[in-house]
């Protein structure tokens, strides 16, 4: 088999070159980091429950008409994906205070939001993902502001799709963060949700008992990750509901 050409490789994915023009694979990774790579371990069968995640709630947007990258799972790692044109920007929004804007603006952590507030910060590893407002990204360049309406407007309709689903199975949506890029069609162009949607990228509390299913679990050390993890997929019906022997991550055909 032809040793393939990585394209990129971050700290949960790797980026191959696909098997046909404008694709990507992406594979996901057991590396699991926080504090911007300060702290980092690896978390046995991570990278499994991620794709089928990301695949799990990429699908579900495209049945309502959210455009994303995702073309289809191709094994328990890997996924095939559209090649675009990454926008430099992190997408948040939040629902319900917490994290880091609990610590910038002094509100009690769990605190309900009046309405979904997105913020937008700087991909850049360097100066630590900074806060970023819509002047900054129009003035330097990183997004026009039609792009931004897009943006808004795409985080709008995720936001609504998963905390519907989530809400569904005694799971709510605090916050999460998407990365959304560039298809160019012709003379067209179109933004579409990339990269992933997994707890990695999604703060996640039980509805009743306030529970941790994110990756705050591995932050503040709460517990197993991949027990979090696996919680949020067998609730999704993503995963069989354990028989009480624990043999690892098992994925539903």
């Amino acid at each position: 088999m032809a040793r393939r050409r990585m394209v990129y490789e971050g700290k949960a994915k790797i980026l191959y070159e696909g098997p046909e023009p404008g694709t990507l694979i992406q594979f996901f990774k057991d590396d699991t980091t926080a504090g911007n790579g300060e702290k980092h371990e690896l978390i046995d069968g991570k990278g499994v429950l991620n794709n089928r995640l990301s695949e799990h709630f990429m699908e579900g947007l495209a049945s309502i008409g959210v455009p994303t990258h995702f073309i289809k799972r191709l094994n328990m790692r890997e996924q095939l994906v559209r090649a675009v044109e990454m926008i430099p920007l992190e997408v948040v929004v939040r629902n319900v205070a917490a994290g880091s804007m609990s610590k910038r603006l002094g509100l009690e952590e769990g605190a309900p939001l009046p309405r979904p507030i997105i913020e937008f910060y700087l991909k850049n590893d360097d100066l630590g993902d900074p806060i970023v407002s819509e002047e900054h990204i129009i003035a330097f360049g990183w997004a026009s502001q039609q792009d931004l309406d897009d943006m808004v407007s795409l985080g709008l309709r995720v936001n609504d799709f998963m905390s519907g689903m989530m809400r569904g199975v005694g799971i709510r949506l605090v916050d999460f963060k998407i990365e959304i890029g560039r298809v160019f069609e012709g003379d067209f162009q179109r933004l579409v949700v990339a990269d992933e949607i997994s707890p990695d990228s999604c703060r996640l509390w039980d509805i009743e008992t306030g529970q941790k299913l994110d990756k705050d679990v591995f932050r503040r050390d709460l517990g197993n990750l991949a027990d979090a993890y696996t919680e949020v997929a067998r609730r999704l019906g993503v995963m069989p509901r354990s028989n009480g022997s624990n043999t690892g991550p098992k994925l539903v055909h």
